[in-house]
């Protein structure tokens, strides 16, 4: 099958969608399936060999965030010419709704088209003034996922109709498989048999960006304090972009050493990592569809402390396969993760709840429900097509070929 795929996010700044793009596409180009990615991306940006630059993308504040997002004249062109050249039997346009390459793409492709929608927010009032401006392209998809009930709900209140609910893939052999780092492990972790010599505390971990705050990372340094009260020989390791300074300004000084910068690391590291911490904390407090961090975290047996948003609340099956906290009660954390950090019995299990739990989310799973949604659109469907009617090409001004 000839499946193309759109990104609305730039390709050189990686955030879960990307991810899952690129996995869904390595994993059917692995099935033998042929896989072109359109995606925004800088010049000077080296891509994996199916993916098609669209060109530079632009930050837009989008969803709580600041996405990079492609869109006008140029990039309209590009959309077209990369419809013509593929002759897919289908596209595959990851949110549509967005100002970007996906809303192109629903304009633009004429046959078989599946869209994924992996934004939850039930307040956006820019999705509902928009609606007449998104009509007509999203009546032309012929399939929809949701990544979570929290999308599909964010979906139904504001664009009308359902979808099926596919979450995010995860190569779960790769977390599992991967090789515990030493330096980053705490002496109980390295040595589990040999005991804790007195030893209060272990290692932490964080991944995500440093300077966004709904990804939580001030309500961390807010409980740290008290985490390292009770358990002073925990440490901190932070993994993301951003201003570091600022990020340990509101701890006092003399607890700074125990918090580490790793900057941005590679997914062989961000594996590593999670394999090595004795307890994983998300402590976002919003704009979060999914929870792809703690499906790795699960995958490479990290026990999971999470705040308690809804689609968090649903990945950890309600708190089975990993524990809560209440969202923004920095409290509640540190008093969790002083819990824990001291209970090695608990932490296995949540380790041996998360490692049975998550494999429903690996993409053995997950791309053959996705292939299934391709196969039900395609069934006797023309391939894929650019849009020759006049109202499009009006719409942008382009001149017939």
């Amino acid at each position: 099958m000839k499946v193309g795929i759109v990104c609305p996010y730039s390709w050189d700044v990686p955030g879960g969608v990307q991810f899952h793009i690129r996995d869904l596409a390595e994993h059917l180009i692995r099935l033998g399936h042929e896989v072109s990615v359109l995606a925004p991306a800088d010049d000077e940006t080296p891509l994996p060999p199916y993916v098609v630059s669209a060109g530079r993308a632009v930050p837009v504040p989008y969803n709580g965030s600041v996405a990079r997002l492609n869109f006008g004249f140029l990039s309209a062109a590009r959309v077209r010419r990369w419809l013509h050249d593929g002759t897919f039997d289908v596209i595959h346009i990851h949110e549509p709704a967005s100002p970007s390459l996906g809303l192109l793409s629903c304009w633009a492709a004429q046959g078989p088209i599946v869209a994924t929608f992996h934004t939850s927010n039930p307040r956006s009032r820019a999705m509902i003034a928009a609606y007449p401006i998104l009509q007509p392209a999203l009546e032309k998809i012929n399939a929809r996922i949701a990544v979570s009930e929290y999308a599909r709900r964010t979906l139904v209140e504001h664009l009308g109709g359902d979808a099926v609910v596919i979450p995010n893939g995860v190569d779960v052999g790769f977390f599992e498989g991967a090789e515990p780092k030493a330096e980053w492990q705490s002496d109980s972790a390295r040595d589990p048999d040999g005991g804790d010599g007195g030893r209060r505390g272990g290692t932490i971990g964080f991944i995500g960006r440093i300077d966004e705050p709904r990804k939580g990372l001030p309500v961390l340094m807010k409980a740290l304090p008290k985490i390292l009260a009770e358990c002073p020989d925990t440490r901190l390791l932070v993994a993301g972009r951003g201003d570091e300074d600022e990020a340990v300004a509101s701890l006092p000084k003399e607890m700074r050493d125990r918090v580490e910068f790793l900057g941005m690391v590679s997914d062989e590291d961000k594996a590593r990592l999670l394999r090595s911490v004795d307890l994983y904390i998300a402590p976002n407090t919003g704009g979060e569809s999914f929870g792809i961090i703690l499906v790795e975290a699960m995958s490479a047996g990290a026990p999971v402390l999470a705040s308690d948003l809804d689609a968090f609340a649903q990945v950890l099956d309600q708190g089975s396969a990993g524990e809560l906290f209440a969202n923004e009660d920095a409290d509640a954390l540190a008093s969790a993760a002083v819990r824990l950090l001291g209970d090695p019995a608990r932490r296995a299990e949540l380790r041996e709840r998360g490692s049975k739990h998550v494999r429903r989310f690996d993409w053995s799973t997950v791309g053959a429900d996705i292939l299934s949604v391709y196969e039900t659109v395609t069934d006797g469907a023309a391939s894929v097509a650019a849009d020759e009617r006049p109202g499009f090409r009006a719409r942008f001004g382009l001149a017939r070929d």
